[in-house]
């Protein structure tokens, strides 16, 4: 859906439900920035519900890279009032979605150097150009 995302070798996904444990199947690197796309499977769709990034680039031109990196980020990052370990099952259940399918690319590595919040309101720009408004879980930017 975003051509941008193509260029990042770094990337991955994995998938989340209920029944498991975010900080079990996040596969995302402990010491990398970049963004993550959250997917919903629900009734048979897949919905683009989220857009976030981890990381940030010093005025030197360096990484900063939280403890425990983008896994870290997306595992105990808040939102809905809680770190999202605790807080995606509730919304899981509540919404009831069948599963969260979350990708995720480096954005900042040895091959590129593109900054994670830029790449976030990129990708968010282009999203509202389709959409007219922001993903679900997307509050604002």
């Amino acid at each position: 859906m975003f051509e941008e995302l193509e260029k990042y070798k770094s990337k991955d996904h994995f998938f989340f439900a209920t029944n498991e444990e975010l900080g079990k199947v996040c596969n995302a690197p402990k010491n990398g920035v970049g963004i993550y796309l959250v997917y919903e499977l629900k009734n048979g769709r897949i919905n683009l519900v989220y857009i976030g990034c981890s990381g940030k680039i010093k005025q030197n031109g360096t990484k900063k890279v939280r403890i425990g990196g983008m896994c870290d980020r997306i595992i105990n990052g808040k939102q809905f009032g809680g770190p999202r370990k605790q807080t995606w099952k509730l919304k899981l259940t509540d919404e009831k979605i069948d599963a969260l399918d979350v990708y995720w690319y480096e954005t900042f590595d040895k091959n590129n150097t593109d900054i994670p919040s830029f790449v976030e309101g990129l990708i968010l720009q282009r999203y509202f150009e389709i959409y007219g408004q922001l993903p679900k879980w997307n509050r604002e930017f």
